[in-house]
């Protein structure tokens, strides 16, 4: 509830983010640090009351403990698709906004799941494994062609969606199964409810995103729902699908193989140990979390994400914020931004103007957005502030957060 001028700003990028998020925060001016790993709870807490702006992965959690003991954050930007690691609640609470890159890695994560979906098709992974082991096994007993066969994408957002598109150029009839209302694309076709699909398609794949309610999506029904034959494919998380019965179908030969990209508990560093219950099972391909894991990806997360923070910081812009309104007003010439998050109730923008106009401050443009229960106002003032009018505007009843940009 205080205006926030910090003598220096300062950004930590955790998990290896792409070098070239940090360069845009430094041209920008701020001070940068960056972590190959991941932070446990109690690290970033101990790290995070100086700093401006945050960037994490998959694998470093923002509790409502940890901001806690933020004083200065600003943002956070997640590097990649989900946000579920952000205590998404605690940060608005705070006038925290949230970044993610909802788009940026999508053409990634399909090509991996077109380049399984041969490899399982074609069994590639026994015929590798075989030749490893100096066996010459050419028979072409259960590999297949991919073209004529039924894929079933369970999720219809970004990455289904253009999923749906280059599997139809590869010959695949395509259906899906969203609760939301998507359109579908090309010939690709809706399906009613997750059992129609299941009994459909000659191959399964989700790519639904982080909710609770996607929790336990998948187990022993589903499965037992899929025709027989089937394969099946997670590169959403891991939470969504029960690993046993995955296990028991492909032991059982009932499901012809898996590719598994996600998973419950994933290691927080590249020299820690790794189990599953689907280690050395047959025609299953296991792979550490690298759906988007490509050069291309990572380097237009960094700059999309990287970007985002710097305008948000910058100039107050919320533009695609995950947890703030939508709210972009062109900065002008000679005039003080100021931002002004708040609760949203009625009368709010009136009460803030009446204490510019009390102060005698001309409002050369403004904007206000509102999302939820929260309200966003940036307003280009033509004067100069006093520390009276910040004074009251941060202590109003409503106000989360004011900024002074």
């Amino acid at each position: 509830m205080h205006d926030e001028r910090p003598p220096r700003r300062r950004a930590l990028l955790l998990e290896n983010i792409h070098p070239g998020a940090a360069e845009a925060l430094t041209a920008a001016g701020f001070e940068v640090e960056t972590v190959k790993g991941a932070f446990d709870e109690s690290q970033l807490a101990d790290r995070i009351a100086d700093i401006d702006l945050l960037g994490i992965r998959s694998r470093t959690h923002l509790t409502d403990a940890v901001l806690d003991k933020s004083r200065r954050l600003l943002a956070v930007g997640a590097f990649c698709i989900g946000t579920n690691q952000i205590d998404i609640p605690a940060a608005t609470r705070r006038g925290v906004a949230v970044f993610n890159a909802p788009f940026s890695n999508t053409r990634s994560v399909v090509e991996l799941v077109i380049a399984e979906i041969i490899a399982l098709t074609r069994r590639l992974t026994d015929k590798n494994r075989d030749m490893h082991a100096g066996v010459w096994s050419k028979s072409a007993a259960g590999a297949h062609e991919v073209r004529g066969r039924r894929l079933g994408i369970v999720g219809y957002g970004n990455i289904g969606s253009q999923l749906s598109v280059l599997a139809e150029n590869l010959g695949m009839s395509v259906s899906f199964y969203d609760t939301a209302d998507r359109l579908a694309l090309g010939n690709a076709r809706r399906c009613a409810s997750l059992e129609e699909l299941l009994g459909w398609a000659d191959v399964v794949t989700l790519h639904v995103d982080g909710r609770p309610d996607n929790r336990g999506l998948f187990g022993a029904a589903e499965f037992s729902a899929m025709r027989d034959g089937a394969l099946f494919l997670n590169l959403s998380r891991g939470f969504v699908v029960d690993h046993g019965a995955l296990r028991q179908e492909i032991l059982s030969g009932r499901l012809a193989g898996a590719a598994v990209d996600v998973f419950f508990e994933e290691p927080s560093g590249d020299d820690t140990s790794f189990t599953s219950r689907l280690q050395g099972l047959p025609n299953v391909i296991l792979t550490p979390h690298i759906g988007g894991s490509t050069e291309e990806a990572q380097a237009d997360i960094g700059n999309f994400v990287a970007g985002k923070l710097i305008s948000y910081a910058c100039t107050g812009s919320t533009s695609l914020s995950v947890n703030m309104p939508n709210v972009d007003l062109a900065s002008r010439a000679g005039a003080h931004g100021l931002v002004h998050i708040h609760r949203n109730t009625p009368g709010v923008l009136a009460a803030i103007n009446a204490i510019f106009a009390e102060h005698r401050v001309n409002i050369e443009g403004q904007s206000l957005g509102t999302k939820g229960d929260v309200g966003y106002v940036i307003t280009d003032i033509a004067s100069d502030y006093t520390e009276d009018m910040l004074s009251r505007l941060a202590h109003m009843d409503e106000t989360i957060r004011l900024r002074v940009l």
